[in-house]
């Protein structure tokens, strides 16, 4: 497995494309929130600019370095075989995908490290209040998106469509899950129906783990919808991701 890993940073290092969208488009959208943040009543919703931009930052290191990125990795790799191949050795399909994912998952892990921490000095963000709850939502969010990346990749033929297919999940999470908006100032009925999208109690947690706002059943029903999208997702990875390349 690490030797798999290896080699898919090595791979991933001379993919520039790929590259630019892992590491610097998580890095530019915050500053699209921030702006936009300039039209809301925050206050009202008891949130500070800190509050809405980091986890919207994290949301979309999520999107782009872990989500859209192993779309690609496993369409590609499947396209081209190496998939197959190494089913036919020593390694597991869990280990397979595991160390396919791991360059990813690890480039997603220290970015959001790193804008937590850059959110925290530019924007005089306060110690988190509870922070398990934020690493437990980045843990549930890693994971969840890593099998929805598997998920995406079971039906998307080739590498140059896999640019296209995480487009309606990025677009739906980054509008609905609270990063752009925050769930507290959008109408009740449409708040609702944000509340079941996948990324939703990822974001909250996080949220939830600076604001320390989360009462004890908030942080119970987000926890258990976390979980469950999680293991829905990595059940249906399971059950529909493609060995062999897409006729």
């Amino acid at each position: 497995m690490t030797a798999l890993a290896r080699a898919e940073l090595t791979l991933l290092r001379r993919n520039r494309g790929a590259l630019v969208a892992a590491l610097f488009i998580p890095l530019i959208m915050p500053f699209s929130v921030r702006t936009a943040a300039k039209e809301m009543d925050l206050a009202g919703a008891g949130l500070t600019l800190g509050t809405l931009v980091l986890p919207a930052a994290i949301g979309f290191s999520l999107l782009f370095a872990v989500y859209s990125a192993l779309v690609g990795v496993f369409v590609v790799r499947r396209e081209e075989l190496v998939l197959k191949r190494l089913r036919t050795g020593e390694l597991r399909d869990t280990e397979i995908l595991t160390g396919s994912a791991s360059p990813a998952l690890l480039i997603g892990l220290l970015q959001c490290v790193l804008l937590a921490v850059g959110c925290a000095v530019l924007l005089n963000l306060s110690a988190p209040s509870a922070i398990h709850l934020s690493i437990l939502g980045l843990l549930l969010g890693l994971l969840m998106c890593s099998a929805l990346a598997a998920v995406t990749a079971s039906f998307t033929k080739t590498g140059e469509s896999a640019q296209v297919t995480p487009l309606p999940f990025t677009f739906l999470s980054m509008l609905g899950s609270g990063m752009f908006v925050p769930l507290e100032l959008l109408p009740d009925r449409i708040a609702a129906i944000c509340e079941a999208l996948p990324l939703t109690p990822v974001i909250t947690l996080i949220r939830g783990g600076w604001t320390g706002d989360l009462t004890t059943t908030e942080t119970i029903t987000t926890l258990v919808s976390a979980l469950a999208w999680t293991a829905a997702a990595l059940g249906l990875a399971r059950k529909r991701f493609q060995w062999e390349p897409r006729q």
